[in-house]
């Protein structure tokens, strides 16, 4: 009996499995085109040098993807694309402090265009860190693909239980894409935890963007107007 129910269990890793590419080349995207929206005075530099470099990068990775999924690791499609999601979200985080240095050193009185770039930078946290989970847990998408995964960083509901099916199951990246809006919202993990300190701590610096964004700016605009 007992090694029946041992046969019957969750097996980790998954076997191999295809990992679709082109939400998340999508996503990027998106985020990217948030980041154009933002006024000029949100921006480093000329607005259109890190949109311009970062859709560079997207372009990058559809060409050294050349398909629309993943079948196994590609060391440096990896490393381009760690390096595009880190120059969004360093570019948003810039964005932020400074409509915050602007909201405190500044006669405000445009509450619309405060709340409006405020959202941005919202929407902009949300999208590039399911970008972040996608590609940091279990060693990435072309591992977990390959049937390699490594440890997990993140634990998902189907993970702790037995009775939930497929017993194969493996996350994707709507599943990342969720973690992402309900800890942007909830400002804490809610039905998926963070198992590793890398994991513990991506989630807690998506956490205080979203909180400042909302907290500081959103409410301020709000009595502003």
């Amino acid at each position: 009996m007992a090694q029946e129910v041992q046969q019957r269990g969750r097996v980790y890793p998954p076997p191999p499995g295809i990992e679709r590419v082109w939400p998340a080349q999508l996503t990027a995207l998106v985020a990217i085109a948030l980041q154009i929206t933002l006024p000029n005075r949100l921006t480093a530099g000329p607005p259109w040098l890190l949109p311009s470099l970062e859709t560079a990068l997207v372009v990058l990775l559809v060409i050294s993807t050349r398909r629309i999924r993943l079948e196994d690791d590609h060391p440096g499609r990896r490393v381009l694309a760690i390096v595009m999601i880190a120059l969004v979200s360093a570019a948003n985080i810039l964005s932020l402090y400074l409509l915050t240095h602007y909201l405190l050193h500044n006669d405000v009185s445009n509450g619309h265009e405060l709340i409006g770039a405020g959202l941005l930078i919202w929407l902009t946290n949300f999208l590039i860190f399911s970008l972040w989970y996608w590609e940091l847990d279990r060693g990435g998408p072309g591992v977990r693909a390959a049937g390699r995964d490594r440890a997990p960083d993140f634990l998902f509901p189907q993970m702790a239980d037995d009775r939930i099916e497929p017993l194969d199951w493996r996350p994707h990246f709507v599943d990342y894409l969720y973690v992402s809006l309900t800890n942007a919202t909830a400002f804490s993990p809610t039905d998926t935890m963070p198992l590793t300190p890398m994991a513990k701590g991506v989630m807690g610096a998506q956490s205080l963007v979203s909180l400042v964004t909302i907290g500081l700016i959103v409410s301020r605009a709000v009595n502003i107007l």
